[in-house]
């Protein structure tokens, strides 16, 4: 049945850990719908929580079995009792035959070229065969060249991306970061990158938050977020030590520690700010949104999404970057301090709880990211709506039919 003038976009995430890839597809796919009702999103994705967003309408998704990263870089599967080969080869052909019901006009995959272990990769030739355009979006930062290069070789992600992407689209701005950095990268692939500016995020809708059901603090506060918190301990740790040293902080304390924090961690910091009237602390809430909306500067570690928001709520922020195991975070708060967008606290540099009390007392007195003029810093999604639209608008090359002589 013809679909007349109805798109469908097709959208991967691996989502191995965190809540990063998850949030920025979601945010690209409700921009999408929003931006025309001829548009459907389907979004394939193994984030474990995805089920505790809302989706707006002609947004859905399909999970797969999920997996995770252990610290000596190897898989696991996140759930099911079978071992990682057997997962991945479920994982690729839920990809393809989803791929293949769905029949998209646009496939844009986050971050990974060939997907985890190449599951991608026969979805991508599937698509291509059809002449069904193929995109990669990049966030401004992926990692330090000497780490990404490496890497990249072994997932045989330069020549993907010669071979099987139309586009690349960078979630950012050249003047702030090159993803590709140092790289020895052909011009031909050089030429399919687009650089869209940062995704916004709009305004919430004013909704309650599980937050400030029972608080024992009041608006406006210091909001402290490290994400998904599966590696957030020592930020929170800080935080704490600092509320804990210095009792006459101007502005109450709301941590959102993040689903990925270890259980064990999360009761052990809960224990502390039972103690602190300035303090409270809760797990996570899907409309978190609303509160960086109520909050008077934040403290994070500063990943791809929650620089999007610093921007887009225009809040004065402390970033708090990890190292490692990818650099990308403190290279990202650098230049972003560079560029007088925030202010950095470096705990390779020092963890004193004095110096997180200053950098806390400070915070509301900051420049906002706005006094900074950047132009087309936050276009990203008007500028994917545009070139999502462009694409999937695209002519599909006629199917020759053998002929029966």
């Amino acid at each position: 049945m013809s679909r007349g003038h109805h798109k469908r976009v097709l959208m991967y995430s691996h989502d191995t850990f965190g809540l990063g890839h998850l949030r920025r597809v979601r945010a690209i796919a409700h921009s999408l719908v929003e931006e025309s009702k001829d548009i459907s999103v389907l979004i394939l994705t193994g984030s474990s929580i995805i089920g505790s967003f809302d989706f707006r309408t002609r947004v859905d998704f399909v999970r797969v079995p999920g997996v995770i990263k252990l610290r000596n870089g190897d898989y696991t599967p996140l759930k099911l009792h079978m071992n990682i080969d057997d997962t991945l080869a479920i994982r690729e052909s839920i990809i393809r035959h989803t791929a293949e019901t769905f029949d998209p006009d646009l496939f844009i995959v986050d971050k990974e070229p060939l997907g985890l272990h190449g599951e991608v990769e026969s979805t991508l030739q599937y698509l291509n065969e059809k002449g069904i355009p193929c995109v990669l979006g990049l966030r401004d930062v992926m990692d330090e060249p000497a780490l990404l290069e490496p890497e990249w070789k072994r997932k045989r992600a330069i020549p993907a991306l010669s071979q099987y992407y139309d586009e690349l689209w960078v979630y950012g701005l050249p003047q702030f970061h090159d993803p590709l950095e140092g790289l020895e990268i052909p011009q031909s692939v050089r030429r399919k990158m687009v650089y869209t500016g940062y995704l916004q995020r709009g305004e919430p809708a004013d909704i309650p938050t599980a937050a400030f059901a029972t608080s024992k603090i009041e608006k406006p506060y210091i909001m402290v977020t490290p994400g998904g918190g599966g590696d957030g301990e020592e930020l929170v740790d800080w935080v704490l030590q600092a509320y804990e040293t210095d009792r006459k902080l101007p502005y109450p304390a709301l941590i959102v520690l993040g689903p990925f924090m270890s259980t064990e961690s999360q009761a052990a910091f809960k224990g502390r700010a039972e103690n602190l009237d300035d303090v409270e602390i809760i797990t996570f809430d899907a409309h978190l949104e609303q509160l960086i909306v109520d909050a008077v500067g934040m403290v994070a570690m500063g990943g791809y999404n929650t620089f999007c928001e610093i921007l887009s709520f225009d809040k004065p922020a402390v970033i708090v970057p990890r190292r490692y195991p990818r650099r990308e975070q403190y290279i990202r708060a650098k230049r972003a301090q560079e560029l007088g967008l925030l202010n950095m606290l470096d705990p390779e540099e020092t963890k004193s709880p004095k110096d997180m009390a200053t950098a806390l007392r400070h915070l509301p007195q900051q420049n906002r990211p706005s006094d900074v003029i950047i132009p087309g810093l936050l276009d990203g999604l008007e500028s994917v709506n545009i070139l999502a639209g462009r694409l999937a608008s695209r002519p599909r090359p006629k199917v020759r039919v053998a002929s029966s002589k």
